[in-house]
């Protein structure tokens, strides 16, 4: 049986950004989650021309009223029996705060059959060390991010929401035990640090440093974390979208792993396992090793293929001989950022069979802080 099948049947309510060319936001994240059986109703944010990358776009926000709106009308005609809301950027605080009335409505329609729905958040709030949302957006998702059952947040938004700069594997494992402990979140996934870049302890071995490293982590029952990583090798390029194509993979292969685990995993409020599972052996786990497979593997082929874009550009360009420097430098630009758009289309089948090379590791005690040990 082809690895699409095992993944349970799924509907998902995906509230995001839409672009009218590339993958990012729903455009990505409808795309991987149909591509693995799940039923997506997308809910889209904003309505923008291309991704914010190219530095020009066109298009509109949502404002709070017609996010609200669109839900109002699901639920008038009984359409809201989803499994899973997957919730990523708002272009507002009202936005923010629209989006979290739409998950504590669903939380309330499910409250009768624990385990029935999940909330994935992706606080979407900056990068590189600045925001790139108005300052008022990070206290509406500090509001709602306690009512999600797993978030995704950047190093940066880890840092944000715990209040504490990440400058070594101990105190990532603070941050995490911080989100975990303020917000009443269970699961956590910090979905990018480049941990050769952090301070660590002599004992633990030097991570290459053109790796990153996905950390991630379910509470006990007592609130401490179970934190796992997974090491992945860096690709010499950025992409757009990239981390809501991580967001919807693991819509599906969270409820693929939740399901492999046995029913009651599958009916206990929001699928945390019992303390005996150890942090490598959590479905969370066990997810975030397929998901960056296929990540991996989708990047790296358009990688190949931007690269060759570029070479057939080079050749084949004779149109920039008339233009001025800054304006073959925005052309220049403008073609590396179109060559570098995710091939997500012709590469699906990474995304139903990935190719298994990367696996999950136990927290090295030594890089614990001490109350953690």
């Amino acid at each position: 049986m082809s690895s699409d099948l095992s993944v349970p049947e799924t509907r998902v309510l995906a509230i995001a950004s839409h672009v009218v060319y590339g993958y990012v936001g729903n455009k990505m994240a409808t795309l991987v989650m149909q591509s693995l059986g799940c039923d997506v109703a997308a809910l889209n944010t904003v309505h923008f021309s291309n991704h914010t990358g190219y530095r020009q776009f066109k298009g509109t926000r949502s404002t709070a009223e017609e996010i609200s709106d669109l839900y109002q009308g699901l639920t008038q005609s009984l359409l809201t029996d989803f499994d899973v809301m997957l919730s990523g950027y708002a272009p507002s605080a009202a936005a923010v705060e629209a989006v979290g009335a739409i998950g504590l409505d669903l939380q309330r329609k499910a409250e009768a059959k624990p385990g029935s729905f999940f909330w994935i958040l992706d606080p979407v709030m900056g990068d590189q060390g600045r925001l790139y949302v108005n300052d008022d957006v990070v206290p509406a998702y500090k509001k709602i991010i306690h009512h999600a059952d797993l978030i995704l947040p950047n190093q940066f938004e880890a840092e944000v929401l715990s209040g504490i700069k990440i400058t070594s594997l101990s105190t990532l494992a603070e941050a995490i035990t911080v989100i975990h402990a303020t917000y009443s979140v269970p699961h956590v996934i910090i979905t990018s640090v480049q941990l050769s870049k952090l301070s660590r302890s002599s004992s633990t071995p030097a991570t290459p440093p053109n790796s990153l490293t996905v950390i991630g982590s379910t509470t006990k029952t007592d609130g401490s974390p179970r934190l796992f990583r997974v090491d992945v090798p860096a690709l010499d390029c950025f992409f757009s979208g990239t981390g809501d194509m991580f967001a919807a993979l693991t819509v599906a292969r969270l409820r693929e792993a939740v399901f492999a685990a046995g029913p009651s995993l599958r009916s206990t409020k929001s699928w945390v396992s019992p303390d005996d599972v150890p942090a490598t052996e959590l479905p969370l786990a066990k997810a975030t090793v397929k998901v960056l497979a296929s990540m991996h593997s989708v990047l790296e082929k358009t990688l190949e293929a931007r690269d060759a874009e570029l070479r057939a550009a080079a050749i084949e360009d004779e149109s920039a001989a008339g233009l001025s420097g800054e304006e073959k430098e925005k052309r220049e630009y403008l073609r590396r950022t179109k060559a570098a758009e995710v091939r997500v289309v012709r590469n699906v089948q990474y995304l139903r069979d990935p190719v298994i090379e990367f696996q999950a590791q136990e927290w090295d005690k030594a890089d614990l802080p001490a109350r953690l040990q």
